[in-house]
């Protein structure tokens, strides 16, 4: 089995048919499978991949949980990615898209090819419910063709439907892992311990983004908190790692003077007092 995809969802009959079907399209040379991780939904999303696990069952393996796993998709997310038996894994959440046929045979041929490369990964298209926002594309003109993990650590640059990467670099999720509410990025930056990482500038795939997602229907400062809390995670991982733990105590104080900056606009002078002195005692 050459690529898993790793799909997760909940509460998704609006997309969820969009994004298998944009698996489905994919032109390759390769067998490929879809696991889908479906969380016990109170919507019509368990019945709709129920419909497509049954007309393509050498295709689709289907994961349908009696009951929700718990932390807001997390366990979903870990029970569906140790499921994946292919030598390639490609992230694909249930209410995002792929928009080229050729996404996967591209990204294939690349980590073949460049064996020095862990992960990959492509542009994509933001685009916002009800056209409410002018789309965009999210990685930067300037996006460097080779990263590392140092590069990983300042910000997860890395759309989540991009990428594909080596399948069982590691042996098992370390035990933190169910912690921080992200979930790609740590699977990024235990990857990239292995390799370097490579960027394909072409838009093949859309990230939707609606006030039902998770992330970003969170308030700013409760985001901030949570990469905070990802980065102490990775403080004590790298914790022999003097490079590594200086980018990413710089990165906590500069989320702590964010959230600082970002109590004082609403007048919180003592919680922003409380988040500079945050900042100042992490240099």
């Amino acid at each position: 089995m050459k690529i898993s995809v790793c799909m997760i969802t909940y509460n998704q009959e609006k997309f969820i048919g969009q994004a298998i079907e944009s698996v489905l399209m994919q032109q390759v040379n390769f067998h490929y499978e879809i696991v889908i991780g479906e969380d016990s939904s109170t919507d019509k999303t368990t019945e709709i991949v129920k419909k497509y696990a049954e007309k393509y069952p050498e295709r689709i393996n289907a994961l349908l949980h009696p009951h929700n796993l718990g932390l807001q998709g997390k366990n979903n997310f870990i029970a569906t990615f140790k499921a994946c038996r292919g030598q390639y894994i490609a992230l694909l959440e249930g209410d995002d898209y792929w928009t080229s046929p050729q996404k996967l045979q591209i990204q294939v041929d690349f980590l073949d090819k460049y064996l020095e490369c862990a992960i990959c990964f492509h542009n994509v298209l933001e685009i916002y419910e009800e056209n409410s926002h002018t789309p965009w594309n999210y990685c930067s003109p300037t996006q460097k063709e080779i990263s590392m993990l140092e590069d990983l650590l300042y910000r997860n640059f890395i759309p989540t439907c991009s990428v594909l990467f080596r399948n069982h670099l590691f042996e098992e999720l370390p035990e933190w892992f169910s912690k921080p509410k992200m979930g790609d990025w740590l699977i990024h930056i235990l990857n990239a311990q292995y390799g370097n990482i490579g960027y394909i500038n072409k838009v093949m795939g859309c990230h939707r983004i609606h006030s039902d997602a998770i992330w970003h229907s969170r308030p700013l400062i409760d985001q901030l908190l949570d990469t905070i809390e990802a980065y102490e995670i990775f403080d004590t991982y790298f914790h022999n790692n003097l490079q590594y733990r200086k980018i990413i105590q710089s990165m906590i104080s500069k989320h702590y003077l964010t959230i600082a900056k970002e109590y004082e606009k609403i007048d919180n002078l003592e919680a922003s007092h409380i988040y500079f002195k945050k900042a100042e005692a992490v240099k």
